[in-house]
């Protein structure tokens, strides 16, 4: 059997069998990845570009767009280049730098959400002390926490994850390196130390999940005392975004990830990976611009911006 030392690349799952079939994939998976980057790419630029939109709620906002831009791209091209060529292979080198982006954009965007909720009850429970509590210092400072943590915790999970012995081959059972998947290639009981790891996140996360479900339940309550039903609209109009996306992220990322090994099975494995991977940084453009009119304002101004300024260049190019 090779060890981990002889291992010099890995399987990963292909999507399909028959060579039409993987085309379909690449052409279904392209459309995704670039509606996912024309979303958050928009989302990105307007919040940037925008002086009307540098308020505490769109700086998260932004930095959770470029946190799906990158978890995306962490997956998706791997596995549209293996669906175009026929192809199943990664390097060593290349699966461990998956693991490692993907858990850090993964890690840092669940604590991006939860600020998130932060700003949200700052600004509904709070609102006299809004700008004291979340001023630009403090909003910069929280997401370099939230990115610094992401790295840090993806360097523990990486680091660990390959200095196991892989004594069940190299096939990995999933369109991109998954660490559950890498796991189970470790040899007996050696797999103990990235397990309880796993714990210990699965604890942290539940604290945050905690503070969320406290940080909701206040701001519920606020809202529904709120006399004006303007007032209450708009509130909700900007938790409700946020909360489907959480709810998305968080139903997704638990069930793939904790669910009792009866359930498990290879294309149920499949489903739950592109459903936490795939699915949340596609839809989320869509969630937060579909209520949100301050941000569609925006786009549209820079679209239309960007049209007057290539019609202005055609013309000067045709003088």
């Amino acid at each position: 059997m090779p060890n981990s030392s002889s291992i010099s690349e890995f399987l990963l799952l292909a999507l399909a069998d028959t060579r039409q079939l993987q085309l379909l994939h690449f052409w279904l998976l392209l459309g995704i990845y670039l509606a996912a980057l024309l979303g958050n790419g928009l989302i990105s630029t307007a919040v940037a570009c925008d002086h009307r939109l540098h308020t505490p709620m769109y700086f998260f906002l932004l930095n959770l767009a470029l946190l799906d831009l990158g978890c995306i791209s962490t997956t998706l091209p791997e596995a549209m280049a293996n669906a175009l060529w026929h192809t199943r292979h990664i390097s060593y080198a290349g699966c461990a730098a998956q693991i490692f982006f993907f858990s850090f954009l993964f890690s840092a965007e669940y604590c991006i959400l939860t600020m998130m909720t932060y700003d949200r009850y700052v600004a509904i429970c709070k609102p006299l002390h809004y700008g004291t509590l979340l001023g630009s210092r403090a909003c910069s400072t929280m997401a370099a926490a939230a990115w610094g943590t992401g790295v840090l915790y993806s360097l523990m999970h990486t680091a660990n994850t390959f200095s196991l012995p892989l004594c069940q081959g190299n096939a990995v059972d999933q369109f991109f390196c998954e660490i559950p998947q890498l796991v189970k290639l470790s040899c007996s009981k050696s797999y103990l130390r990235e397990v309880g790891l796993i714990v210990f996140s699965v604890l942290v996360l539940f604290g945050c999940f905690v503070f969320i479900l406290f940080s909701y339940v206040q701001i519920f309550r606020a809202v529904l005392r709120m006399p004006s039903e303007q007032g209450r609209h708009k509130a909700f109009s900007t938790c409700l975004p946020h909360l489907a996306v959480l709810s998305l992220f968080l139903s997704t990322a638990i069930f793939a990830n904790l669910r009792p090994p009866s359930l498990s099975s290879q294309s149920l494995d499949l489903t739950m990976a592109v459903l936490y991977s795939v699915v949340p940084p596609s839809l989320n453009p869509l969630i937060y611009s579909m209520r949100n009119q301050e941000l569609k304002d925006a786009v549209r101004k820079m679209i239309s911006w960007t049209h007057f300024s290539r019609d202005k260049l055609f013309i000067c190019l045709y003088k």
